[in-house]
C-alpha cells in the first residue's frame, strides 16, 4: 500500500510538472513572440508572399503533428528546468541584437527561432529535450533562408543547359549566366535557379529520412539525393525551355515552363525520390519516436511546478537584455547631416550636362549624386556616390534591392570579375547592353568591397560607438562593343580621381 501510495504520488507530481512545464513554456513562447513582433511578422510575411519560402507554412503544423506522435513516449519522461539555458537565451538576444544593428534580417529570423527552440531545454530540461531532438532541429526550417544561394545555383543551372545543349547539337554561347542560341537569347535568371524547389526538397527529405529511416548512412545519403537530383533536374527543367524553344518559339517555351514548373515538376522530382528511396526504408511505421526508458532508466524526483515559473522568469529576462540594449543604441544621433553630394572635377575627364539613364538603387540614402564624364576620346563614364547619415532597417548600403540593378528594370547580374584594392567589380546587363562598374563601400571608416565587410564595419559602428557616416562609390561604363571590356577606361578614370574614401569624404555638404 506504501508503495503504491508513492507511486501515485509521483504520478501526480510529475502530471502537475508536466502542466506547470507547459503553462511556463507558453507564457515565454508568447514573450519572445511579443517582443519581437516585428521579426515574427516579417517571418511570416516571407511564408505568405515569397514563393521560395511558402513551404515555411506548412512547417508549424508538421511540427505539431511530430509533437503529438510523441505524446505517448513523452508522458513517460519527467520535465524539470535546465537553468543552464538560460545563457543560451541570452546568446539568442545578443544574436538578434547584431541582426538589428547590422541590418541582417536572417540574423533576426535566426534568434526568434533559436530562441523557441532553446526556450524548450530551458523548461522542460535535458532529458525531454533528447526525446524532442528532431522536432527541435527540424523546426530551423522555417527560417526563411537560402537565398543567399541563388547565384551559385544560377551558374550551376547554366552550366548545365550549355552543357546539355552541346550534347543535343545545338549552336550555343553561354556568357556568365546569359545564354544564346540561334533563334533566342536567355538568361537563367534568379526565378530559373531551382532555390526555392531546392530549400523545399532539403526540407521534405529530413522529414522522410527521419520518418522512414533508422540507419545514419541511409538517411544521410537519401537527403544528399535530393540535393543532386534537385540541382540536376532543375538543369534540365531550363534545358528543356531552350530546347523547346529551339523547336518554336521562346515565348511558347516560356509559357510551357510556367505550367510545368509551377504544377507538374516539383511533384515528379518527389515522386522519383521517394519512388527511388522506397525499397530502402527500413524503419517499420509503428516504431517510436524513441525509448522513454533508454533516455531516463530511472524516473527523477519531480521539481516544484514553481520552479517551471522561475525558469520562465529567467528566461524571459535573458532573451530581453539584447533587445532592450538595442533599443538604447538605436537612439544614437548620427555624427553629420548631409545636405547634398558635391560631385568633383577629374583632371583629364570633362563633366557632361544630362542625367544617366541608368543609377544605382538605394532606398532611405542621406544624399546622393551622379554624373558623366568624357574624356578627350569621348568614352563616357558614370560616377556615383550616395552616402547614409546613419544606417537602419530602412536605409543601409547592403540590403534588400539595394545596389547595382534598379528595381522594376532589366537590368540583371551577370557575373563578377577581378576587383580593385578595397573594391569589387561587376558586370551587368540590360538586353544587349553590357555595363561593367567598380564599386566601393566606406564603412566605420574602412574602405572594402565585401558585402560582409562592410556589414560587420557597420555592426562595430552601431553597437561600439564608431563612425555613423556610411557611402558607396561607383565607377561605371557601358561597354562599346559587347566583348570589349569597359575595365580599362574605369581604371583610369579611377587613378586620376584619387583615394575614394577621401572623395566619398570631401563631397558631402554637411547641414
Amino acid at each position: 500500500m506504501n508503495d503504491m501510495s508513492e507511486f501515485e504520488a509521483r504520478t501526480s507530481a510529475t502530471g502537475r510538472g508536466w502542466r506547470a512545464a507547459i503553462i511556463a513554456w507558453a507564457a515565454v513562447a508568447v514573450a519572445i513572440l511579443l517582443l519581437l513582433r516585428n521579426d515574427v511578422a516579417h517571418i511570416f510575411n516571407l511564408w505568405w508572399n515569397t514563393d521560395t519560402f511558402g513551404h515555411c507554412l506548412l512547417i508549424p503544423p508538421i511540427l505539431a503533428y511530430l509533437v503529438w506522435q510523441r505524446r505517448s513516449e513523452l508522458s513517460a519522461l519527467t520535465p524539470k528546468p535546465w537553468y543552464p539555458a538560460a545563457i543560451l537565451m541570452v546568446i539568442g538576444g545578443a544574436g538578434w541584437l547584431v541582426g538589428e544593428a547590422s541590418g541582417v534580417a536572417l540574423l533576426r529570423h535566426m534568434a526568434v527561432v533559436g530562441l523557441l527552440i532553446v526556450s524548450v531545454p530551458l523548461i522542460f530540461g535535458l532529458t525531454v529535450s533528447r526525446g524532442l531532438a528532431f522536432v527541435l532541429f527540424f523546426a530551423l526550417f522555417m527560417i526563411p533562408a537560402g537565398e543567399q544561394l541563388v547565384p551559385i545555383l544560377q551558374t550551376v543551372t547554366a552550366a548545365i543547359c550549355i552543357k546539355l545543349l552541346e550534347w543535343s547539337g545545338i549552336p550555343a554561347f553561354i556568357d556568365g549566366v546569359f545564354i544564346a542560341i540561334p533563334n533566342g537569347n536567355f538568361e537563367v535568371a534568379e526565378a530559373c535557379s531551382g532555390v526555392r524547389f531546392l530549400i523545399a526538397m532539403i526540407a521534405f527529405s529530413v522529414l522522410v529520412a527521419n520518418l522512414c529511416f533508422k540507419s545514419w548512412t541511409r538517411r544521410i545519403l537519401f537527403v544528399l539525393s535530393a540535393i543532386a537530383l534537385s540541382i540536376i533536374a532543375n538543369g534540365i527543367r531550363a534545358f528543356g525551355t531552350i530546347y523547346i524553344s529551339h523547336l518554336t518559339t521562346p515565348g511558347f517555351a516560356a509559357g510551357v515552363d510556367h505550367i510545368i514548373y509551377g504544377w507538374i515538376f516539383f511533384a515528379i522530382v518527389m515522386f522519383l525520390l521517394v519512388a527511388i528511396g522506397w525499397r530502402f526504408f527500413d524503419r517499420p511505421v509503428d516504431d517510436p519516436a524513441f525509448d522513454p526508458a533508454r533516455l531516463q532508466p530511472a524516473p527523477p524526483a519531480p521539481s516544484a511546478p514553481r520552479a517551471a515559473y522561475v525558469a520562465a522568469a529567467i528566461g524571459i529576462a535573458a532573451m530581453a537584455a539584447g533587445p532592450v540594449y538595442g533599443l538604447v543604441v538605436a537612439n544614437r544621433a548620427p555624427d553629420t547631416q548631409t545636405a547634398a553630394i558635391v560631385l568633383p572635377e577629374v583632371a583629364g575627364w570633362q563633366r557632361i550636362e544630362g542625367r544617366p539613364e541608368w543609377q544605382p538603387h538605394y532606398n532611405g540614402v542621406s544624399a546622393e549624386a551622379i554624373a558623366r564624364y568624357v574624356d578627350a576620346e569621348g568614352q563616357p563614364i558614370d560616377l556615383y556616390i550616395g552616402v547614409f547619415d546613419r544606417q537602419s532597417e530602412d536605409g543601409e548600403l547592403i540590403g534588400y534591392k539595394q545596389g547595382l540593378l534598379p528595381p522594376e528594370t532589366q537590368w540583371s547580374w551577370a557575373r563578377n570579375e577581378k576587383g580593385p584594392p578595397n573594391g569589387r567589380a561587376q558586370q551587368i546587363k540590360n538586353g544587349g547592353t553590357v555595363r561593367d562598374n567598380w564599386q566601393f563601400f566606406l564603412v566605420n571608416g574602412k574602405l572594402t568591397g565585401s558585402d560582409y565587410t562592410a556589414k560587420i564595419e557597420g555592426l562595430k559602428s552601431r553597437l561600439l560607438g564608431g563612425e555613423t557616416l556610411a557611402g558607396t562609390l561607383v565607377i561605371s561604363a557601358d561597354r562599346r562593343d559587347e566583348l570589349v571590356s569597359a575595365m580599362p577606361t574605369i581604371e583610369r578614370f579611377a587613378a586620376a580621381l584619387g583615394p575614394v574614401d577621401t572623395v566619398i569624404e570631401t563631397a558631402t555638404v554637411e547641414r
